[in-house]
């Protein structure tokens, strides 16, 4: 993400987390901010070590529960294949569909798109709170 998309994605999570009554602590803010320039899905462990430079350096628990926090807002997607996290391209909610991944078995690039809801098959009573779907391939780079 360049730096002006960068800028825009974490004022426009300011204002949402400000919509919601919650805080968007220098914590969370630095953690999406990790995520939003990483080159590519990027591990809870990865942002650890770049967190790591100065005093009082994060703690696991810590980059956690900032992830959550995140991926609460819709704000960051956890890969589950990869174990990975990405920042989310458009501030939304879920509710209304879902968040598509297509992963590239080739290079690692994943993209995201939003998808309509695929709750067909969800058992009786069932009440899905999100849905992420993760598709592997390979992207328009890796064809050729």
């Amino acid at each position: 993400m360049h730096a002006d998309s960068t800028l825009t994605a974490l004022e426009a999570a300011e204002t949402l987390c400000s919509q919601r009554g919650e805080r968007l602590t220098p914590m969370r803010r630095r953690v999406l901010e990790l995520v939003l320039t990483a080159d590519g899905p990027v591990k809870a462990y990865d942002l650890l070590e770049a967190l790591k430079p100065g005093a009082g350096s994060a703690k696991p628990p810590t980059v956690y529960r900032a992830l959550d926090f995140l991926m609460g807002l819709g704000l960051v997607h956890k890969v589950e294949a990869l174990n990975a996290f990405v920042g989310c391209t458009t501030i939304h909610t879920h509710r209304d569909g879902c968040a598509e991944l297509f992963i590239c078995s080739h290079c690692g690039a994943v993209e995201e798109r939003h998808g309509a809801p695929v709750s067909t098959n969800r058992p009786a009573g069932f009440t899905i709170e999100r849905s992420v779907i993760e598709h592997f391939g390979h992207c328009s780079k890796c064809q050729h």
